[in-house]
């Protein structure tokens, strides 16, 4: 089955990218243009020397270790909630 899709455009800094996109997701793609633009804005400010790919690659780099960063958490929480759960069945039976 083919996700109904719609046509946007986001406007990254002086560019302007058009994307057919699930309808769905459309506001999951707004919203990441404008922390991109947020970033890049703290970059340009950071570094008002540096050029446009230099400012985007900051941004790039930022943005991907947030990811990463996040997707290591995600996946570290089966083992934490694992290991509460143990802990507490060990208290449970210590004090009794």
């Amino acid at each position: 089955m083919e996700t109904d899709k719609q046509h946007i455009n986001l406007h990254l800094d002086a560019h302007t990218v058009g994307l057919d996109v699930p309808r769905e997701a459309e506001q999951n793609y707004r919203e990441a243009a404008v922390l991109l633009n947020k970033r890049y804005q703290y970059y340009l400010k950071l570094r008002p020397n540096a050029s446009a790919e230099q400012l985007w690659m900051y941004t790039a780099l930022e943005v991907a270790v947030a990811l990463e960063s996040d997707a290591r958490e995600k996946s570290l929480e089966p083992v934490e909630k694992a290991l509460k759960n143990l802990n507490e069945e060990i208290l449970n039976v210590l004090e009794s």
